[in-house]
């Protein structure tokens, strides 16, 4: 490809290759190769003046020039959804806007009669979608643009008609803009990547980044994982959440034979799956699915505003009839027509909330719908899993104590076997300890079977082996704790948890896994407290020595030790009946129940893919300072969304009261009242964090 430089600023390079040197529909492609290519952030491109600005990090502005002199924009595949890139929306944005203005300056330019019957032709859509409103039973917004339009046109007013219309096309404009933008870094936010799978391949069970995945791979699916694969089941049995694509609240059984997709998640059991379309081919209509479904999870605030707007249309049309009973002047009547507060009520809310939406994205903060941000506001009451959650997402293995004769590397190889399939961050500590030793641990056991928040168990050489919490060894599978063996797990364990090895209902060894609390857990709780949270709760599965001093650490006074996953969820349901609004911070599969019951949901980003499934809001950060930030971006919109409301009903009021004494025109009324809107909504679109 030819071009010339006409900027070369540090990290920041704009090239020109001539005036359409490329279509459209090749600059979506082009940007999409050269922000693929090392070291590039951004792409973008102009077809109307063939340039490219490239921003990049690094010093490899050499290779990054060579790379762009082999591309060849003919040659390159057609971007996937160009159109709905940010470039592309920007561009069409700035294309219809200024069709928009030409038009309306080229009518202006007419002679008056033809400039008369093109205002009328034009009205003619506002007043048949009015139409069809009416024949539906609603007086809606519709109904009063209708109205609006059509006042102006019989009263000869085609100048009027014509700039209520150019105004009501200039807020179509924006409001479509505002949501496809906020839509496409929702989109963007939610391509959650898997990093690596599990396949079977010649026989063997191999771990391969899931780049390297073909068509016709099988792909093995462990209990609390996402299946990255659109596939057919080829062996085992399982159950699977498909409540992302179907809205199915409860698995489905899948055997061999069944279709399953990408996105759903493994909730118990495991599967073979044979790929045939991988995840960029699938994943796709899913994110699409879940933006729409984001969007009818509506702020509360955002429904009322739309009912309340719904309900003011008909006092509108009242009011204009009694203005024109009494006083007998048409254009009095048709002010009120001309200014309503619908309009600009139910444009500016639904703004506001998506336009959060998309900030938080722009942090790395998923919100799956406006009302979550509402209720994010609303709470009073925060529980925060401890695992994982309040302590570093990545703990470690630091004592291997054997028992029964057994030798410790033995008792640290059969605890990572057993683990490696699971993604909890204590499951990925024992097998990361294994690795670091140079241990191997090579596949024996047949199927594993995991118990949420309790343990795993399997068959490993012919005799049943457990992993996992003291209650499930001891209570649910029976084996037998020694006074000896007690006094070793207190003596060795100290603030640590506990793994628990047990083979044929005898206890083998035991792991301490030390899980320090994260470095920002105690001033995001105490600046929680500030922003409003008047109770902070932690829970957490481990031993009362263990949750004493996490939360004598980070400062929590309200906590609960040995909580099974049924009793969080029963804990969470027992706050709400209170009269809390709670939220629930976690991030294994055991704490899927919980969120499931919060009014408010918070997985982490090293969650499971059920917890961030299962969650209404992901911080995609190894920050827990996020949920400071969600909080207040959650008041500042509902702050905004209120003083939109009294702006609109004390501007509107004012127009209704000058237009109805006369002092203003109803064609400078529909100028204002829609400007107002546009302004308001504009306005809804500007960030609220710092």
């Amino acid at each position: 490809m030819k071009y010339r430089i006409v900027s070369d600023l540090p990290q920041r390079l704009r090239v020109r290759c001539g005036r359409y040197a490329f279509s459209r529909e090749e600059g979506f492609a082009l940007a999409a190769a050269v922000a693929a290519l090392p070291g590039v952030l951004e792409a973008r491109t102009s077809y109307l003046t063939g340039s490219i600005l490239i921003c990049y990090q690094g010093d490899n502005r050499s290779e990054l020039l060579r790379a762009l002199s082999a591309l060849r924009p003919d040659a390159l595949l057609p971007a996937p959804s160009g159109a709905e890139t940010p470039l592309g929306i920007d561009l069409d944005f700035k294309e219809r806007l200024y069709k928009t203005v030409l038009k309306r300056a080229a009518q202006l330019c007419l002679p008056a009669p033809l400039r008369s019957a093109l205002t009328v032709w034009r009205g003619l859509r506002y007043i048949f979608s009015g139409w069809r409103s009416l024949r539906a039973g609603k007086l809606s917004v519709e109904a009063l643009d209708a109205s609006a339009v059509g006042v102006s046109i019989l009263q000869g007013n085609f100048d009027t008609a014509s700039s209520i219309m150019f105004l009501l096309g200039l807020s179509e404009l924006l409001e479509d803009y505002t949501r496809r933008r906020a839509k496409n870094a929702l989109a963007r936010s939610l391509a959650l990547n898997i990093d690596t799978v599990w396949v079977e391949r010649e026989g063997r069970e191999l771990s391969i980044p899931a780049t390297a995945l073909v068509i016709g791979d099988r792909v093995i699916v462990g209990a609390g994982q996402l299946i990255p694969v659109d596939g057919t089941v080829r062996a085992g049995e399982a159950g699977v959440n498909q409540s992302s694509m179907t809205g199915e609240p409860l698995a489905v059984l899948k055997t061999a034979g069944h279709s399953v997709f990408a996105g759903t998640v493994l909730e118990e059991g495991r599967l073979i799956v044979e790929a045939r379309a991988l995840a960029d081919e699938s994943r796709i209509g899913r994110l699409v699915e879940m933006i729409d479904r984001s969007e009818a999870l509506k702020a509360g605030i955002q429904a009322r505003s739309e009912r309340l707007a719904d309900k003011i249309v008909p006092y509108s049309f009242i009011l204009s009839a009694a203005v024109l009973l009494f006083s007998g002047d048409w254009n009095k009547a048709a002010s009120v027509l001309l200014v309503d507060y619908s309009c600009a009520i139910k444009l500016s809310t639904p703004i506001a909330v998506i336009s959060a939406m998309r900030e938080a994205a722009s942090v790395r903060i998923m919100v799956k719908g406006g009302k979550f941000l509402e209720s994010m506001a609303e709470a009073d009451t925060i529980v925060f899993d401890k695992t994982g959650t309040l302590t570093v997402a990545s703990p470690r293995v630091s004592k291997v104590v054997p028992f029964a004769g057994r030798e410790r590397d033995e008792v640290l190889r059969t605890a990572a076997c057993l683990e490696e399939h699971f993604p909890h961050s204590v499951a990925q500590a024992v097998v990361r300890r294994a690795q670091e030793e140079g241990i191997r641990h090579e596949e024996e056991h047949a199927e594993v079977e995991y118990v949420v928040a309790h343990g795993i168990a399997t068959h490993y050489r012919n005799r049943r082996t457990i992993i996992g919490s003291r209650h499930f060894v001891e209570e649910d599978e029976g084996v037998r704790f020694a006074p000896a063996e007690l006094e070793a797990v207190k003596r060795e364990a100290g603030g640590d948890s506990v793994l628990y090895l047990a083979q044929d209902g005898k206890l083998v060894g035991f792991l301490c896994i030390s899980d320090p609390p994260r470095p920002e857990a105690a001033a995001v709780v105490e600046n929680l407290r500030r922003a409003g949270f008047r109770h902070v709760i932690m829970l957490t599965g481990d031993s009362e020595a263990t949750a004493r001093a996490v939360a004598e650490h980070i400062g929590i006074t309200d906590w609960r030790s040995q909580v099974l996953p049924e009793d969080k969820a029963a804990i969470i349901t027992a706050l709400k009946a209170q009269g809390r609004k709670v939220v629930m911070v976690g991030d294994g599969v055991n704490d899927s129940p919980a969120l499931a019951a919060a009014d408010v949901s918070v997985a982490m980003k090293d969650a499971s893919d059920l917890a961030r499934e299962t969650a209404d809001i992901t911080l995609l950060n190894s920050d827990l300072g996020d949920l400071v930030v969600v909080r207040r971006l959650g008041l500042r919109l509902m702050r905004r969304v209120r003083g939109n409301f009294r702006g609109i009903i004390a501007f509107n009021s004012a127009l209704l009261a000058l237009g109805l004494s006369g002092a203003v025109a109803a064609n400078t009324s529909a100028v204002l009242h829609n400007a107002s809107t546009i302004v308001i909504s504009a306005a809804s679109t500007r960030k609220l964090l710092d």
